[in-house]
């Protein structure tokens, strides 16, 4: 039972000026790159523009020494490695991504600071106006992710692609892809350049749209632009949102959403040790693609909160997770216990500034924004992966790192589940779907691949050749990848 200073505190709206944050743990996405369609994907100018400015708005709300939410004892303006913690995936996208917004966390410190004296009597002073260098770790999982258009390619997990290929047997998928047919052919003549027309479906909208919303913000003139109506752009995001919150989250199975559960476990293994070495980590930072948002927003109820979470989030997105306490007297030696420390989250679509600040909002379903670092705990480990053991014995792989875990792997996905996605229809068998994701990659032979079409009424979408164009939104280069790892 709950103490009257802890319902108090849960009830408090964002800030109170007593409290002190020992941690945070922020899951930030990149900024505005070059198609994927188009490959490789490349961070463009305003998509650097958008994660530096982003770094300056969190370096005002968490680093500088007059900031409102200043984490107790990090560095203002020297960065120590120690207190700081940041990855991203072997992605171009992600990876430089990571870096613009650390430019704008911690800046260059200027001649005079970034000075050293040497035994001879040299003076050295460091390039670039003291540019401070911080290590950018990298995740296991989410190579590449900005190369391709599928969730699940990047992550390795053979249950979650079970899961997601089962969306292409639900109602909802089949309705669409239906329903929609003759609203993707309409816009042949704005994406001709780089897609055949049979691969302008449902089956690729996150990538259709993509390519012309790059375009939207890019380029000068665009193919048949007058097709392109506000309510046609509308129709178009809204479709593309259906489509990855699909593939990302299923509420009757939540094997879709390893990303997040990964998310999850990432989490609270930081915030816990925060708590366990008494503040020496205070700031984690990960950089990654936005299913992993979609993936997290979906196990963690936050839809219930607002509809708008089960939408693609912007360039430059970040989620945040404060841990605090309520109480300006920390220190290492009089460290809160984790009785006392609390936790909130915050969400802001797009690049956050000052202007435009984070907003909070309650997880799990609950109407208090604020929650108790041991209800937060409970509530995330009920999905979270936190060991290399979980994350084997959940996908049911048994090879490389999983052979040490091969039993336990092998008799957890047994029971895997084979439901479909939310909607309805019958669902695909988990060797069916097995197959059908190795019939993308090739792995699987002719004849194998024709019986399984045969018995499960599929087929394969043939990939876009590669097309050549002057102007429009598709300047040029081979199509996305997405129907190699869909079946429909």
């Amino acid at each position: 039972m709950y103490s009257a200073l802890n319902a108090l505190v849960l009830a408090l709206p964002l800030t109170v000026s007593a409290e002190t944050v020992v941690g945070v743990y922020m899951y930030h996405r990149h900024g505005d790159r070059t198609p994927k369609a188009l490959k490789p994907a490349n961070l463009t100018d305003l998509g650097y523009q958008q994660v530096y400015q982003s770094g300056e708005y969190y370096r005002s709300r968490y680093v500088d020494s007059s900031a409102d939410v200043k984490i107790n004892g990090l560095s203002s303006n020297i960065v120590k490695q120690s207190q700081i913690d940041v990855s991203a995936p072997s992605d171009d996208v992600l990876q430089n991504s990571a870096m613009g917004f650390l430019q704008g966390l911690y800046p260059p410190v200027g001649s005079t600071s970034a000075t050293e004296t040497l035994r001879n009597g040299t003076t050295i002073t460091a390039p670039l106006n003291g540019y401070q260098l911080i290590p950018i770790g990298s995740t296991s999982t989410g190579a590449s992710s900005e190369d391709s258009a599928w969730l699940q390619s990047t992550s390795d997990c053979g249950n979650s692609e079970v899961s997601s290929n089962n969306y292409f047997a639900s109602s909802d998928y089949t309705s669409l892809l239906s329903s929609t047919e003759d609203f993707y052919q309409d816009l042949m003549p704005v994406v001709n350049g780089t897609f055949d027309s049979d691969y302008v479906t449902f089956k690729n909208a996150y990538v259709v749209w993509d390519l012309v919303n790059v375009a939207e913000i890019h380029n000068s003139s665009i193919n048949s632009s007058d097709l392109l109506t506000n309510e046609t752009l509308f129709q178009l995001r809204t479709l593309a949102d259906k489509h990855e919150w699909g593939l990302a989250y299923n509420e009757s199975d939540d094997l879709r959403a390893m990303a997040g559960m990964q998310l999850a476990g990432q989490i609270v293994s930081y915030l816990n040790s925060t708590i366990t070495g008494k503040g020496a980590g205070k700031f984690g930072v990960q950089f990654g693609a936005y299913a992993t948002f979609m993936s997290f927003f979906g196990l963690a109820q936050l839809p219930a909160a607002n509809s708008d979470f089960r939408a693609v989030v912007d360039y430059a997105s970040s989620m945040v997770f404060e841990l605090f306490t309520p109480s300006d007297d920390v220190s290492s030696s009089n460290f809160p216990g984790s009785d006392d420390l609390y936790v909130r989250f915050l969400f802001h679509n797009g690049t956050a500034t000052n202007a435009s600040e984070p907003v909070e909002y309650p997880l799990f379903g609950r109407s208090n924004s604020t929650i108790s670092w041991s209800d937060f705990q409970s509530e995330m480990t009920k999905f979270a992966v936190s060991t290399t053991e979980q994350w084997c014995t959940k996908c049911g792989n048994t090879t490389g790192t999983c052979a040490a875990y091969a039993d336990s792997s092998s008799s957890g996905s047994s029971g895997a589940s084979s439901k479909s996605s939310s909607g309805g229809g019958s669902g695909i068998s988990t060797a069916v779907s097995g197959v059908i994701g190795a019939m993308v990659t090739l792995a699987v032979v002719l004849g194998l691949e024709a019986l399984i079409m045969l018995v499960a009424g599929l087929r394969l979408v043939r990939k876009p050749s590669t097309k050549s164009v002057s102007g429009g939104a598709g300047a040029a280069g081979a199509a996305s990848e997405g129907a190699e790892k869909s079946a429909a």
